[in-house]
C-alpha cells in the first residue's frame, strides 16, 4: 500500500520547512509520497519549497489563492497512492500520529479513519473555537444519527478513489463538513483514533473563523437532504 500525504500550504514561510521535515522523518509502515500544494502564497513559501529536495516530494503551485478545499482537490488529482491523509503545514498536528491512523486499515478493521483531538488548556487557543467545533460535530451526529467525536479534524484518512468519488465542491474550509456529510450519507462511518493537537493563535496565523462554522452547519444540512450517491464506492 502507498500513502499519499496531502499538504495544502498558504503563507506558511515560518513553518513549512519544519512541517515538511517532520512529515518525511516519520517511520511509516507503508510507502509514502508528500504532495504539497502552494495555494497562491504571497510570502516566501514558494521559495522555501523550491529549495526542498526529496524523491518523495511532489510540489504543485496555484497561481492564486483558491482555498483549502481547492488545494486538496489539486493534491488528490496529483496523488499516486492508494490511500490519502490530509496534513496541514501549520504544525498543529503531529505526523507521528499518522501510523496510528493506518493501523485499523492495515489490520482490515476500517476503510475511513479520523484522528480525534482531545482539547485542553494547553492545546486550544480559544474556548469559543472548541465550542464551535463541538457544535458542528454535535449537529452532524444529530443529523446523521451517528457519534463522531471530531468532525473538523484535519486527519482524515481514506482511499484516494473514495475521496475522488465524493466530488467535493467546497473550495474553502467547508470541505471538512462536505467530506464528512457525504461519507455519513453514504454509510461510511469513520473509525476514530486519538491524536495529539496544539492549536496556534490568531497572532500565529490561525485562519478559521465563526463564519466557517456557520457554513459547515449549512453544508451538513444540505448534504443530509440529498439521496445517497450510487457513484460513491462503499466499504
Amino acid at each position: 500500500m502507498k500513502l499519499s500525504i496531502l499538504m495544502p500550504v498558504y503563507n506558511e514561510e515560518a513553518r513549512v520547512a519544519d512541517a515538511v521535515k517532520q512529515a518525511l522523518d516519520v517511520n511509516y509502515p507503508t510507502e509514502i509520497e508528500l504532495v504539497i500544494v502552494d495555494d497562491g502564497s504571497r510570502d516566501r513559501t514558494a521559495e522555501i519549497l523550491r529549495g526542498l529536495h526529496d524523491e518523495r516530494l511532489n510540489v504543485v503551485v496555484h497561481p492564486r489563492n483558491k482555498g483549502k478545499g481547492a488545494a486538496i482537490k489539486t493534491a488528490v488529482d496529483n496523488a499516486t497512492g492508494d490511500y490519502m491523509v490530509i496534513l496541514d503545514a501549520d504544525l498543529e498536528y503531529d505526523p507521528q500520529d499518522i501510523p496510528k491512523l493506518l493501523e485499523p486499515v492495515l489490520d482490515g478493521r476500517a476503510t475511513v479513519v479520523y484522528g480525534n483531538r482531545t482539547f485542553g488548556s494547553h492545546s486550544s487557543f480559544s474556548f469559543w473555537y472548541v465550542m464551535g467545533n463541538k457544535a458542528v460535530t454535535t449537529a452532524a451526529n444529530m443529523l446523521y444519527n451517528c457519534y463522531l467525536g471530531d468532525l473538523e479534524t484535519c486527519f482524515k484518512l481514506m482511499p484516494v478513489e473514495l475521496y475522488r468519488s465524493l466530488q467535493v465542491r467546497s473550495a474553502g474550509f467547508g470541505m471538512e463538513a462536505e467530506v464528512t456529510g457525504k461519507l455519513l450519507r453514504n454509510r461510511h462511518r469513520p473509525y476514530e483514533v486519538p491524536i495529539s493537537y496544539r492549536a496556534r493563535t490568531r497572532e500565529e496565523g490561525k485562519k478559521i473563523t465563526w463564519k466557517d462554522g456557520v457554513e459547515a452547519l449549512w453544508i451538513l444540512s444540505r448534504e443530509r437532504m440529498r439521496k445517497p450517491s450510487r457513484s460513491i464506492e462503499t466499504s
